[in-house]
């Protein structure tokens, strides 16, 4: 419904990570990623709360509900911790091949003197 019915310009590449639903269903904790920088982040997340009422409306048609929660887009601050530890991975794996590299082509220069 986001990518589809929403056409704020605002509004980037958003995926919906999970929802934290209250017992009584009065209110919907909706917690996103967006593709981009802190800039785009917080673009598109204005552009969803201002569209609250709108999704919230939608999903009460959609769903057949009386009484549709109330809805709080929340960023999804483990993206950031699984973005970093991405990071880290690929940094160990650059050091690693290039220690990898400089092992190999040491063995290759013991190998030429020993030939006598």
């Amino acid at each position: 419904m986001i990518a589809s019915d929403l056409k704020d310009p605002r509004l980037g590449f958003v995926t919906v990570t999970r929802v934290e639903l209250a017992h009584d269903l009065g209110y919907a904790r909706v917690h996103v990623g967006v593709l981009g920088d802190e800039k785009q982040r917080e673009a598109s997340l204005t552009a969803l709360r201002s569209a609250s009422g709108f999704v919230r409306r939608e999903l009460g048609r959609r769903l057949r509900i009386y009484h549709t929660p109330e809805i709080d887009f929340r960023y999804d601050k483990g993206l950031d911790a699984t973005d970093r530890v991405a990071q880290l991975l690929r940094e160990d794996e650059a050091r690693g091949a290039a220690a990898g590299a400089d092992e190999r082509a040491g063995d290759e220069g013991e190998g030429e003197g020993s030939g006598e």
